[in-house]
């Protein structure tokens, strides 16, 4: 009984991120780039910030996204996993490293991004510091009865 009590709680859990993410997905704005298979090799994602010497990708003055997604293509033209940020918490992670781990790449070497191993980026994700701009919108998964759902 004990189990499926904690299942129960866990999928109510479950669902308040569900929502979140399909509001996001749904009722905001999104850029996406995509890794091709280089990253595969390397285990380092390039986030643009600049091209052509102008603004360009995750840079503030170039994004109008509130999200940013990058995706992870083995080569063959499909997404076969991808990352989602707030874009202003990206942008910080992108600031933080600009003087350390920038590279020229991408479109005849003409833009400069960020190049950062997927690891240190999740990991920069939770240790960057976080502003009020950079969390998701609070939604709470609501029940068939039309009652919020306790998660605690």
């Amino acid at each position: 009984m004990a189990i499926n009590k904690k299942f129960d709680k866990d999928l109510k859990y479950g669902k308040i991120f569900e929502n979140q993410v399909h509001n996001v997905l749904v009722n905001s704005k999104i850029e996406m780039k995509c890794e091709r298979d280089r990253w595969m090799n390397t285990k380092n994602v390039f986030i643009e910030y600049e091209c052509h010497g102008k603004p360009s990708g995750v840079c503030k003055e170039s994004t109008k996204s509130d999200y940013w997604i990058h995706g992870l293509d083995l080569g063959d033209n499909y997404i076969h996993g991808a990352f989602l940020f707030k874009t202003s918490r990206l942008q910080k992670i992108v600031e933080k490293y600009k003087k350390t781990h920038t590279r020229n790449g991408g479109d005849g070497y003409r833009a400069k991004g960020v190049v950062i191993s997927i690891s240190k980026l999740l990991s920069e994700t939770i240790d960057i510091k976080t502003d009020k701009e950079d969390r998701w919108p609070e939604w709470k998964a609501i029940t068939d009865s039309g009652q919020d759902v306790e998660t605690n």
